[in-house]
C-alpha cells in the first residue's frame, strides 16, 4: 500500500517547476491507510538548515517568518515538552520543529538566495493553543505536519494565502467546527489530513474537485450525504470511516480516477447498493464497506480488482453468494464477509484457506456453515426487494470492457 505514496517522494525532485522563491520541499507524509492510527507522521529529508541569512529578499521572507512564528508562539498555552523554548531570537531556521531550505532557479539550481522556511513538523508536540492568522506569512512553506497535538477552534481564513503548501496535516488535534473550507482554497494543496478531530457537518461538494492525492476525514463527526461528485476525485487515498454519513455511496464512485488505491467507507449509516462500477479501480488494493447497512448482492464486478488485498464487506445486510471471481484473486489477503445474510459460496472460496489469506464468513446463511445466523434471522432477507444495478451476465465478465458495459447500462433509458 505504500507504493501510493511514491508521488510523495517525487514531490521531493519537482519543485524546479516552481517560480524563483519557492520552497524547496524537504519532507513527505508517510502515515496513510491505518483505519485506526493516529494521523501521518512526517520523514524529513536533509533536516533545518541554520546558517544564519546574510542578505537579499529571503531577509525579508526570514523576517516574516520570524513574526509569524513569534505571534503563533503567543498563542500556544502549554508546551510539555518545552519545545518552544528553542523559538528565541531571529534565527527561525534553528527553531525545533521549523525546516530551513534553499529555493530553487527555474532551472532547478540552487538559487543564490538564502534559506526559507520550507515546513513545519511539530507532530507529536502535545502542544496546546490555537492556529493564528499571521501563519500565512509563510508563503514558501510546502509542509505543515501538527498531528498528536492539542489545537484547537479553527482554520485561519489567511491559510489560503500558502501558496506553495503541499501537505497539512492537522489530524489528532481538538478542532471543531464545520469542515474548513479555506483549506481547498489553498492552489498547490495535495495532502489533506483532517482525521482524529470534532470536525461535524456535511462536507462540500468542491472537495472532490480540488486536485488532491489524498483525503483524510475519518473519526470526526461529518454527517449528512457524501456528495454526488464524488466522482471527479483524482485522490489515490480517500478515508471517510468512522462518521455519521448518510444515504447511498454515490453512483459516481464507479467514475473515479483509475489512480484509486484505497477507499475506507467503514463505520458510518450508508445504506443502498455496493455500486457495480467498482470493478473499474483495476489498481485498488484496499476496500472497506464494513459496518454499515449496504444491502443486495456482492457485485460480480469485484472479480475485476486484479490488486485488491483487502476486501472488508463485514457487518452489513448483503445478501446472495460470494462470487467464485473474487475469491480467486491472485493478490487477495484478506477477506471479510462476517455479519451479512450470504447464503454461500463457492469451492473457490475455501482456497483461500490454503493460501493462508484471512477469510471470515462467520454469522451469514450459509447452510451447514458452522458458526451462522440462527435459522429465523435467515427467513427474511433484508432488503429484498432493493434493486441493484447489475452488469448483464449472459456472457463471462470482461473485465477490459466493463467501463463499456456500465457506460450502457446507465445511460438515458429509451423513451
Amino acid at each position: 500500500m505504500e507504493k501510493s505514496w511514491i508521488l510523495a517522494f517525487l514531490l521531493l525532485f519537482q519543485f524546479q517547476a516552481l517560480p524563483r522563491g519557492a520552497a524547496v520541499g524537504v519532507g513527505v507524509g508517510v502515515g496513510i491507510g491505518n483505519v485506526g492510527g493516529g494521523g501521518g507522521g512526517g520523514v524529513w529529508i536533509g533536516g533545518g538548515i541554520n546558517d544564519p541569512p546574510s542578505s537579499g529578499s529571503s531577509i525579508s521572507n526570514l523576517n516574516s517568518a520570524y513574526t509569524a512564528l513569534q505571534a503563533w508562539k503567543s498563542a500556544i498555552t502549554d508546551d510539555p515538552l518545552k519545545i518552544l523554548d528553542t523559538w528565541v531570537g531571529t534565527d527561525v531556521c534553528s527553531y525545533k520543529g521549523v525546516f530551513c531550505a534553499v529555493p530553487r532557479d527555474d532551472a532547478g539550481f540552487d538559487s543564490p538566495s538564502d534559506p526559507v522556511v520550507a515546513g513545519i513538523d511539530l507532530n507529536h508536540g502535545n502542544l496546546q493553543g490555537n492556529l493564528v492568522k499571521e501563519l500565512s506569512l509563510l508563503t514558501d512553506m510546502t509542509l505543515l505536519h501538527l498531528n498528536s497535538n492539542r489545537f484547537s477552534g479553527t482554520i485561519p481564513d489567511s491559510f489560503r494565502e500558502l501558496s506553495s503548501l503541499q501537505e497539512l496535516d492537522l489530524s489528532n488535534n481538538n478542532f471543531s467546527g464545520r469542515f474548513p473550507v479555506v483549506t481547498l482554497y489553498i492552489p498547490n494543496l495535495i495532502y489533506l489530513d483532517l482525521r482524529f478531530n470534532s470536525f461535524s457537518g456535511p462536507i462540500p461538494e468542491d472537495l472532490f474537485n480540488k486536485r488532491l492525492d489524498a483525503i483524510f476525514l475519518n473519526n470526526n463527526q461529518f454527517s449528512s450525504q457524501i456528495p454526488q461528485n464524488m466522482g471527479n476525485s483524482p485522490a489515490s487515498v480517500i478515508n471517510l470511516a468512522n462518521n455519521k454519513f448518510t444515504g447511498s455511496i454515490p453512483a459516481s464512485f464507479g467514475m473515479m480516477s483509475s489512480k484509486l488505491k484505497e477507499i475506507l467507507f467503514l463505520n458510518n449509516q450508508l445504506t443502498g447498493c455496493i455500486p457495480e462500477g467498482v470493478g473499474l479501480f483495476t489498481d485498488m488494493e484496499v476496500l472497506d464497506v464494513s459496518y454499515n447497512s449496504l444491502m443486495g448482492h456482492v457485485p460480480d464486478t469485484v472479480s475485476c480488482l486484479s490488486e485488491l488485498e483487502v476486501l472488508n464487506l463485514a457487518h452489513n445486510k448483503l445478501s446472495g453468494e460470494v462470487p467464485d471471481l473474487v475469491c480467486s484473486l491472485k493478490s487477495l489477503l484478506n477477506l471479510t464477509v462476517a455479519y451479512n445474510f450470504l447464503s454461500g459460496f463457492s469451492q473457490e472460496c475455501t482456497k483461500l484457506f490454503i493460501r493462508n489469506a484471512g477469510f471470515d464468513f462467520s454469522l451469514n446463511c450459509i447452510p451447514g456453515g458452522v458458526m451462522q445466523r440462527p435459522q429465523p434471522e435467515c427467513s427474511g432477507v433484508p432488503g429484498g426487494g432493493l434493486s441493484c444495478l447489475r452488469i448483464p451476465s449472459s456472457q463471462p465478465l470482461v473485465c477490459g470492457s466493463l467501463g463499456a458495459t456500465i457506460d450502457v447500462n446507465l445511460g438515458p433509458s429509451s423513451p
